[in-house]
């Protein structure tokens, strides 16, 4: 397994990290005993970034990985965790919270449920807009002072934001959507990121399966908000297929798959950068590592760039009320 170094103060992690989100039910039903099997193979294939939120599937998912890694050694895994997103017993988003006494609340829980004594990083999901987030970051970091959080990360903010962190305590990565038709990123927060020595951990690198190879049109199910999601919706999912079908002549060419190649243009985008591959089945994870092994050209780089060019994609990646929630989208 290879490994990049997570910005300047943080750890060295895995060349790939595994994002679990969809393991507990975001993207419909999932099957328990292969979840967890996915993340025994993961770490047995040397993945140490293991991602989740305290909000996926309400707990649910913290709870999977603490089961997963039972009878494990504790530091096989670098675990990182969001905080902050509430959600009512029907599931529906009502907003972020991230006054202090709230985050030592959240990782009191976040601790029992994953059955560990600390998280590796902890970050909060989106900006709250009712609290600076000077003082979000300097609850964090008593939090590391008592030895409950070894680093601080963010999530999906602007680049004033970051500055504003990062002046409060080092900042070892932002976790944030990167993907070839999710390129937002380039324009001012990667900069200010490679600035400050900011690491960059890249989910939705697969625009949740839009871009893998493996989705057709009226796939998503009960359950799957890519259902609900712009870019999954008909008139801009056509167009979007279509730039998977353009990559895909790039990917044959290359002999992988179309996943791989979007994933390997990700990686290839700086040693700063770490994709979060959302794989709930080993099958899928088993296709993800096979990037560790693709090494694209300048000629690939170019030809992709062809295919799929920036700001090629149809619709946003959110619908609308989650998109003006979005601190980086305001960068």
């Amino acid at each position: 397994m290879q490994h990049r170094q997570l910005g300047k103060t943080g750890p060295s992690v895995s060349a790939l990290g595994l994002g679990c989100m969809g393991m507990s039910g975001m993207y419909g039903p999932a099957e328990r005993p292969e979840s967890i099997a996915t993340i025994h193979a993961a770490l047995e294939a040397g993945i140490t970034l293991l991602d989740t939120g305290d909000f996926y599937g309400m707990g649910h998912n913290e709870m999977l990985i603490g089961e997963a890694l039972q009878g494990r050694n504790r530091d096989q895994a670098l675990i990182s965790v969001k905080f902050g997103a509430l959600r009512d017993p029907a599931g529906n988003w009502l907003g972020y919270d991230a006054r202090p006494k709230a985050i030592k609340s959240f990782l009191a829980y976040t601790l029992q449920r994953l059955r560990v004594d600390h998280i590796d990083i902890y970050r909060p999901a989106r900006l709250d807009p009712d609290v600076p987030i000077e003082d979000t970051i300097e609850a964090i970091a008593d939090m590391v002072k008592a030895g409950y959080v070894r680093h601080i990360g963010l999530s999906e903010v602007g680049a004033e934001t970051i500055h504003r962190a990062a002046s409060v305590h080092p900042i070892c990565d932002l976790q944030i959507e990167y993907s070839l038709i999710s390129r937002g990123i380039e324009d001012s927060i990667l900069p200010v990121c490679r600035e400050l020595g900011i690491g960059i951990t890249a989910y939705g690198v697969l625009s949740r399966g839009l871009i893998s190879g493996h989705w057709s049109k009226d796939k998503a199910g009960p359950g799957d908000f890519r259902a609900h999601s712009p870019r999954f919706q008909e008139g801009n999912v056509e167009r979007n297929l279509g730039l998977v079908e353009a990559l895909k002549g790039v990917a044959d060419r290359k002999g992988v798959s179309v996943a791989q190649i979007a994933i390997a243009w990700v990686a290839a985008q700086g040693e700063d950068i770490v994709p979060l591959v959302g794989a709930r089945r080993r099958d899928r994870l088993a296709e993800a590592l096979g990037v560790l092994n693709v090494r694209l050209t300048e000629e690939d780089l170019a030809a992709i760039e062809r295919a799929v060019p920036k700001g090629a994609a149809a619709g946003d990646r959110y619908a609308a009320p989650q998109m003006s929630m979005l601190d980086s989208e305001r960068s």
